[in-house]
């Protein structure tokens, strides 16, 4: 099966990698499988490595009509955050979100004191501190992202404790060193997600 150019889910079974793409894709790879009760396959978002889980029941075509829609862009429109769809009078539309936020009163007498406001003051920080942060988001992403999917398959395999303890110290000899034994497929899709988290690329 030839995989998608910038494929958002992936497939394994047993150790094999079995497909990787967009729901349909993965959902029409599985399907056979899920008929022959065969259960022991895994989907997983192919950033994240967040286990994925849809209904397989009854034919490939009423088990694609239950996925998602998809934007013509290739986006998968699921929306986790979305508001509720009433709205207060006056309420901006511009996708501004109102929740509660508690502070000191210190803090909020150093915000009225701000130019813009209390609210143009902290958005003005958040956007700060996530340009700041940008590169340690990075790599803690890629470190979750490629720990979860190392626990899940790979957590009984040899020189699993160490190859978790080399990825998260940033060490890409070792963690290539201690993952060398492992199964292809999981091996090399558990450096691919490992990559923005150490200095350079495995061999």
């Amino acid at each position: 099966m030839t995989a998608s150019p910038n494929p958002r889910f992936v497939v394994f079974h047993s150790d094999r990698k079995l497909a990787e793409g967009d729901l349909r894709t993965v959902a029409a790879a599985v399907k056979p499988l899920f008929d022959c009760g065969e259960h022991a396959f895994l989907v997983f978002d192919a950033a994240t490595t967040a286990r994925i889980e849809f209904d397989l029941r009854g034919s490939l075509d009423e088990v694609l009509a239950r996925l998602p829609a998809e934007q013509p862009g290739g986006e998968t429109m699921v929306d986790e955050t979305a508001e509720p769809r009433s709205r207060g009078p006056g309420r901006p539309k511009l996708g501004v979100v109102a929740r509660e936020v508690t502070l000191l009163p210190r803090h909020w007498e150093w915000l009225a004191q701000q130019r813009g406001g209390a609210s143009v003051a902290l958005r003005r920080l958040v956007d700060e501190a996530r340009r700041a942060s940008v590169d340690k988001d990075r790599i803690r992403a890629a470190q979750d992202a490629a720990h979860r999917f190392m626990t899940v398959t790979a957590g009984d395999r040899p020189d699993y404790e160490e190859a978790a303890r080399a990825l998260f110290a940033g060490d890409a000899e070792k963690f290539a060193r201690c993952t060398a034994s492992w199964p292809a497929d999981i091996r090399d899709h558990a450096r691919r997600l490992a990559q923005a988290a150490l200095p350079s690329p495995p061999g």
